[in-house]
């Protein structure tokens, strides 16, 4: 097995065709590469099927307009590319990732007069996706960064940009013997860690920040339909740090994470208790369902401003 991801054998679906990985590039200016602007998914394969696929394909799009392009595929082409190259490639589990750029016609802060591209390269899972369960939980630290407010980034995009904070903070949690980090967001409430969605069993009850400017995760819509279905009380609302004193279970949540519980943030310490053990395993259920590829539990994408407008 190669140790790239540019040197494999598969099949990758690229701008309407399928084209052998190898042969999958893009020139090295193109104004993705530049100025961020490529906008992605990451979606995970179970028996063949791809998790909420129709949700991720509709999040794509939206994505794209976040960033005020539109993509020249619609939601229906998108899922029916991502299941013919999953099909071409193999695949009964793994790992997809689809992701739209403006091209090389134009070098300069501007993206006016670039061409739209879409490729999705799956590929079966080889260790860990982004955060690796442990028996005890995994180790996280606060980071540093904070997510941007509103009026600094559209955060309810899933951009190449805006993961560049994630990224730091990754490393520096790495370089410093934990697993992950929690960020803030711009008011110093809490928000998600570096690539996943956070809950706390906090009272009796699951208590997740309230979406303001990251991401609403799918994996996190299904989460909270999985424990409304329990009969437990779901609360999405600003959660500041000075209450993960009084928790008692945390996990984190997303397409490549799963559900990963956390043993620790910093000098606090957490059980893998009841309410993380049961949704574990009604994920697990979830995922394998025959009709998991809809939408699942509705999500609410946020909408580009001049839309809003209009």
């Amino acid at each position: 097995m190669s140790l790239t991801m540019a040197d494999r054998e598969g099949w990758i679906w690229c701008d309407g065709k399928l084209v052998p990985w190898r042969e999958a590039r893009a020139h090295v200016l193109t104004h993705a590469l530049h100025y961020g602007s490529a906008v992605f998914e990451g979606e995970r394969i179970y028996e063949g099927r791809v998790f909420r696929l129709a949700a991720h394909s509709a999040r794509l799009i939206n994505s794209a307009r976040l960033l005020d392009y539109e993509l020249p595929w619609t939601r229906e082409e998108i899922d029916e590319a991502t299941r013919a190259v999953v099909k071409a490639n193999d695949l009964a589990s793994g790992y997809v990732r689809p992701i739209a750029w403006r091209g090389s016609e134009v070098m300069g802060v501007s993206a006016i007069g670039t061409t739209v591209h879409l490729a999705i390269a799956p590929w079966a899972q080889e260790g860990q996706l982004s955060v690796q369960v442990k028996p005890g939980g995994i180790k996280m630290t606060m980071a540093n960064y904070r997510r941007p407010s509103p009026e600094v980034a559209p955060g309810a995009a899933k951009a190449a940009g805006l993961y560049i904070i994630c990224g730091i903070e990754k490393d520096r949690a790495l370089r410093a013997g934990f697993d992950d980090a929690l960020m803030l967001d711009w008011q110093g409430r809490l928000a998600e860690s570096t690539g996943a969605n956070v809950f706390l069993a906090l009272g009796g009850k699951l208590v997740t920040p309230k979406v303001e400017n990251f991401l609403d995760g799918i994996t996190r819509r299904a989460v909270i339909g999985m424990a409304q279905k329990r009969g437990w009380i779901v609360e999405e609302r600003a959660v500041m740090p000075r209450e993960l004193d009084d928790t008692s279970e945390v996990f984190l949540c997303g397409s490549a994470a799963e559900i990963v519980p956390v043993g620790s943030i910093d000098q606090r310490p957490y059980q893998v208790g009841p309410m993380t053990r049961t949704l574990m395993a009604d994920y697990a259920e979830l995922v394998r369902r025959t009709d998991c590829e809809g939408f699942g539990e509705s999500a609410h994408f946020a909408q580009p401003a001049h839309a809003k407008a209009a």
